[in-house]
């Protein structure tokens, strides 16, 4: 049953993914109940290419706290942001938004990783900029390992 569920989060995943580089729809980043509050939705407009600018619209909304909220931008995965603004401000009840551009070094698949901050508490949300094509194979079933209560699961190195 696991399985099952982790397969249906990839493959939403994909859409998502896929509605994104068509620059179709915003994309809603999930929230935790104890995070900042911050609305995150994200947009990769264009098809991402080694070495070439690719904009990254975020969409910020809920900003409920009296002082505001902020922003701070990070990369992963071969990105790199152009430009020297990574931090910014949001003011309260508004919708704010911010186009950045990223470049990617190689294919494969970086992140921009948006952390939010409003009254204290903090909220990571990792944007995918999948270049070059995907891989479409699924993992070798020897890759499979088997949990003590007999589940398959697929070890993934964590940083």
């Amino acid at each position: 049953m696991r399985i099952a569920a982790a397969l249906a989060c990839a493959l939403a995943l994909t859409a998502a993914q896929v509605a994104s580089a068509a620059g179709a729809a915003m994309v809603t980043a999930p929230m935790k109940g104890s995070g900042a509050g911050v609305g995150v939705q994200y947009r990769v407009d264009g098809t991402p290419e080694v070495g070439r600018p690719v904009s990254v619209l975020l969409s910020f909304d809920g900003i409920t706290d009296p002082a505001g909220a902020s922003v701070r931008l990070s990369t992963q995965g071969g990105l790199s942001l152009v430009g020297t603004e990574s931090t910014r401000s949001l003011p309260t009840a508004q919708t704010s938004t911010w186009t950045v551009q990223v470049v990617p070094a190689a294919d494969g698949l970086g992140y921009l990783n948006v952390f939010t901050t409003q009254g204290g508490a903090t909220s990571a949300t990792s944007v995918p900029v999948p270049v070059g094509k995907p891989s479409a194979a699924l993992p070798a079933s020897q890759d499979l390992k088997r949990s003590a209560d007999g589940e398959k699961i697929l070890p993934m190195q964590v940083k």
